[in-house]
């Protein structure tokens, strides 16, 4: 009897298929997995890079129980994570829905839409950010015109922080993209026989239109809340984390307690990257606890 020979679609050989993924596999181990195991064993140690790791266990976490810098550092990122993403959603499903007729010149319309995402939070965007926002600049020109007092947008706290959510907000387009592929997806039968039955435009979009992209509203949702989570360019090129740390996010935090602090501390540094991690984790799992029992909701 004849020994019966593996072969897949790929070629002959049981090991092709992962002879072809190898460079994928050890490129995971060696700068994702690999980094994210020592993240976790510095978060136990005392560490400078100069001296040795010395194991100190969970005295970085101890730590942050007492560091008002932390705590005020998380409340930073919940606000501007609360203020920013359901602005960012509501504003690129709209430009989407804009965006979504077919008239002469979309194309060109869409690709302008999504310009500012291309450019995202460079040195030259960030330069026309601060001049349009400034004591003298164009916001403040247009206030006076309006009859309306300057505002101090860098120099107060509760101001400060509107300047960055704007410059996001901003930078809308992948959003508006993946809610504008969603909406031509929905069946235009959907649309017209709603028409037939005299539905109107606004019933529609909330009978129709918002029910079919309930998934993708889902999807867009958790990018945006683990990409604000994780917010660092912006804070730290406009407003350094000032006025009065009103805008010092955790991650300008771990990253002046990895490099700029002339005490640096990269095990206190990693594990405040751990903690942001459980968080992101603990937010996003919510939302999929929610979505779940939304659906078996539904189901019933």
């Amino acid at each position: 009897m004849k020994k019966r020979i593996y072969s897949n679609p790929v070629g002959v050989g049981r090991y092709t298929g992962l002879l072809l993924i190898a460079p994928f596999i050890a490129g995971f181990l060696l700068f994702t997995l690999y980094p994210f195991v020592c993240s976790f064993a510095f978060g136990l140690t005392e560490y400078d890079n100069v001296r040795p790791p010395e194991y100190v266990g969970a005295e970085n976490y101890r730590r942050m129980l007492h560091d008002e810098t932390f705590r005020k550092s998380v409340g930073v990122t919940l606000k501007y994570a609360a203020l920013l993403v359901p602005m960012k959603l509501v504003f690129s499903l709209l430009t989407a829905l804009l965006l979504s007729a077919e008239i002469r010149g979309i194309g060109i319309y869409r690709t302008v839409f999504y310009i500012p995402s291309i450019l995202g939070s460079n040195l030259a965007v960030v330069i026309m950010w601060q001049y349009l926002f400034t004591s003298g600049g164009l916001v403040n020109q247009f206030l006076g015109i309006m009859g309306a007092s300057p505002v101090n947008w860098y120099g107060d706290p509760d101001k400060a922080i509107f300047v960055i959510i704007l410059l996001r907000l901003w930078e809308f387009g992948s959003t508006m993209i993946i809610f504008l592929t969603a909406l031509k997806a929905i069946p235009a039968e959907l649309y017209e026989a709603a028409k037939v039955d005299g539905c109107g435009r606004i019933r529609a979009f909330f009978s129709i239109t918002l029910p079919q992209l309930k998934n993708v509203i889902f999807v867009n949702l958790v990018l945006q809340t683990i990409a604000a989570f994780q917010e660092f360019n912006a804070p730290y090129m406009l407003t350094g984390g000032g006025p009065m740390k009103s805008t010092y996010t955790v991650g300008m935090m771990i990253y002046d307690e990895m490099f700029r602090f002339n005490d640096m501390n990269v095990g206190y540094a990693n594990a405040l990257s751990w903690v942001l991690f459980v968080m992101i984790s603990a937010v996003t799992g919510i939302m999929f606890a929610v979505l779940r029992h939304g659906r078996e909701g539904d189901e019933r």
